[in-house]
């Protein structure tokens, strides 16, 4: 089966795409001819105007109709996978009582003037969202929801305070990379507040954010729009698990060798041998 594939409107492979974008210009003939024009220049060849709509006097909406030459190779596109089990509330709520031994500590909130907690409220609160109880459902996980516009100062405090194993924030508002500017800001605080070892896992979603991101924004785990419940339990479950029984097997095998008179892992006459 052939991995190259290409638009699909009326028929098979026939490039067809639609299109919406926003011009700075009042609604007339003039305006549709400048929307072809813009759709031509993006490849879109023929274009159709299918809807145009005034948005106040000086913008106009449109959507436009038409074909495309391009085809896409399946093999090259790249994407973030989910590479830890997807968990049951039980399954989790097991985990963290056998790894961690108590309640996984979460802090929640929307930073900067982001006051749309939609977002936030779908991952944390009972109710959940797309059928499946939110974090707070979950037996083994206490969950501090700071709600909207919470400031970044703030936000580490909590975090500080309530001892916190991640903290999970949402952004909405992405005017100007608001979102990205904001993200950036905290995950800069974080680092200055806490040590590495003691930094708690930092976790951002948002309908336009890019998955493959987090390096670059200097967090943990970046999920998109469409993301559950059960999906951001996993990760924390999974990540947060996974570090402290590898921290506690670091410090088992340290006092092991310090008893025994051997050097530890890691030290320098062990790596110079």
């Amino acid at each position: 089966m052939s991995t190259l594939v290409r638009p699909y409107g009326d028929t098979t492979g026939d490039g067809m795409v639609q299109m919406s974008f926003t011009l700075p210009v009042p609604h007339d003939k003039v305006a549709e001819g400048a929307a072809v024009q813009l759709a031509q220049k993006m490849g879109m060849d023929p274009a159709l105007v299918v809807h145009a709509k005034a948005m106040g006097p000086e913008f106009t909406f449109f959507v436009v109709y038409g074909r495309v030459s391009h085809l896409v190779d399946l093999d090259a596109v790249q994407v973030v996978e989910r590479d830890y089990p997807l968990l049951t509330p039980k399954e989790a709520n097991l985990a963290i009582r056998k790894g961690l031994r108590r309640r996984l500590v979460v802090v929640g909130a929307c930073i900067g003037t982001d006051a749309h907690t939609v977002g936030i409220d779908a991952i944390l609160n009972v109710k959940g969202w797309a059928g499946e109880k939110g974090l707070e459902y979950y037996r083994e996980i206490k969950v501090v929801n700071l709600g909207a516009q919470v400031a970044v100062p703030d936000l580490v405090e909590s975090a500080r305070a309530e001892r916190a194993d991640a903290v999970l924030v949402s952004q909405v508002v992405t005017q100007r990379d608001a979102h990205l500017h904001n993200t950036r800001e905290m995950a800069a605080a974080f680092r200055e507040a806490f040590t590495p070892a003691r930094r708690p896992l930092l976790v951002v979603g948002g309908p336009r954010f890019d998955e493959a991101g987090a390096e670059a924004l200097g967090v943990d785990r970046v999920f998109g729009r469409g993301t559950t419940p059960a999906e951001v339990a996993s990760f924390l479950v999974h990540r947060t698990v996974t570090r402290t029984t590898a921290r506690t097997t670091a410090r088992t095998t340290t006092r092991t060798a310090t008893r025994t008179g051997q050097n530890p892992p890691g030290t320098p006459e062990e790596v110079g041998r």
